[in-house]
């Protein structure tokens, strides 16, 4: 079978921000190429981009990462129309069998997943449809149809429904599930953490918030009371990002099982992923930015980042995108003679001067035009090859 890889390059420059933080609040940070840069994580990123699949898919082609597997079988059970009272055993037997550990449930609450767990809205569909099936089968009997969901049956057509029946999140970001190995679902996403092409290094802003209601210095009816309400820091960074993400385009369309939906989730892929930002103190510094730089190449090869291109760190005193942009060209270029494989189809959006350091690599093109050209070169080659 022909192997086909999408990998996305993104250069993207950030204004001070602070979208990820470690456990101090300081923002992200990580040593390559002997100098302290900027990072966003992998996971921060791939959040923004699930929370943009919203705004793009459907629900039916989504899942929902929770603890809650009961409350969502059980919500499918009642609106279906079997009684509360027995539709929360037989979720939570349904549940169980396919191999999920829970917990004990707190007062009032539904006992939970151990760890949060991937699960699309057809498999809890599914689990419901299970154990209506029980419930039916025991001609009404609670009793019976929990004694069928239990049983070595009911749990291997329970476990079957978790490893069939992947959402587009699901088939792109993986599963896995540490008790029971049966139910990991392998990721056809791989993110990189987002690196800064240069030296990068924290600032502190201080800041002060004045009490409305204090009564000030100047007000001759009052005491003076001229101190600020609040004082405190926020830490910052600032960056010009490399972001670099690849999809194996022939494992997403085995783990969906349908070419259109490959098609439909690859587009909406690149769209979330290019135009997505991790919101951390977004409301505090405002640093809402699109990429400079994008560029997307399908491979048969193996996925390649081009992260080498920044081991040495842009130095500039007149901005680090388009130096960057030209690094990026280099590197691309440079690696194809190197291993004399060059992508199969390559291409490019970017705007202004970078856009122009990266003609020659790919067709330039509007970014609205990229994500559908790019899933239909993509998932033609799958279909050729099957």
């Amino acid at each position: 079978m022909t192997r086909t890889f999408i990998d996305v390059h993104i250069l993207q420059t950030v204004p001070p921000s602070c979208v990820n933080r470690d456990d101090t609040g300081s923002p992200k940070s990580a040593r390559y190429g002997g100098v302290k840069r900027a990072r966003v994580s992998s996971q921060a990123w791939k959040r923004a981009t699930r929370k943009a699949f919203d705004d793009l898919l459907e629900a039916s082609d989504l899942g929902v990462r929770t603890k809650r597997v009961v409350d969502m079988v059980t919500e499918d059970l009642v609106a279906s129309g079997v009684s509360s009272e027995d539709a929360e055993p037989l979720a939570t037997a349904a549940v169980l069998s396919s191999g999920l550990k829970l917990t004990k449930a707190r007062k009032g609450t539904r006992q939970e997943t151990e760890f949060l767990v991937l699960v699309s809205w057809q498999q809890a569909q599914a689990l419901a449809g299970l154990a209506r099936a029980a419930l039916e089968s025991a001609g009404g009997e609670i009793t019976g149809a929990l004694a069928d969901l239990k049983s070595a049956e009911g749990k291997r057509a329970a476990k079957r429904i978790l490893q069939q029946g992947n959402s587009l999140d699901l088939a792109l970001f993986g599963r896995m599930v540490a008790n029971d190995t049966d139910l990991n679902v392998d990721a056809t996403c791989q993110v990189a953490h987002a690196l800064s092409v240069h030296a990068a290094d924290s600032e502190f802003d201080y800041f002060t918030a004045v009490d409305d209601l204090k009564v000030g210095a100047d007000d001759p009816d009052g005491a003076a009371d001229a101190g600020a309400g609040m004082i405190g820091t926020v830490e910052f960074t600032s960056a010009t990002l490399y972001r670099y993400a690849s999809i194996d385009a022939v494992h997403l369309a085995e783990a969906l099982g349908d070419a259109e939906m490959t098609e439909r989730g690859i587009a909406a892929f690149l769209q979330a992923f290019v135009t997505s930002m991790p919101t951390g103190k977004i409301n505090t510094f405002g640093n809402r930015t699109l990429p400079e730089a994008v560029v997307v190449s399908i491979r048969e090869d193996q996925p390649v980042s081009y992260v080498g291109a920044f081991e040495t760190p842009i130095e500039s005193r007149t901005g680090y995108v388009v130096p960057a942009a030209a690094a990026l060209r280099d590197w691309a270029t440079d690696t194809s003679e190197a291993y004399g494989v060059d992508p199969v189809a390559t291409w490019v959006v970017g705007v202004g001067a970078a856009g122009d350091s990266l003609a020659g690599l790919g067709e330039r093109l509007p970014f609205a035009q990229l994500p559908d050209a790019v899933a239909h070169a993509a998932v033609a080659r799958v279909r050729e090859s099957v």
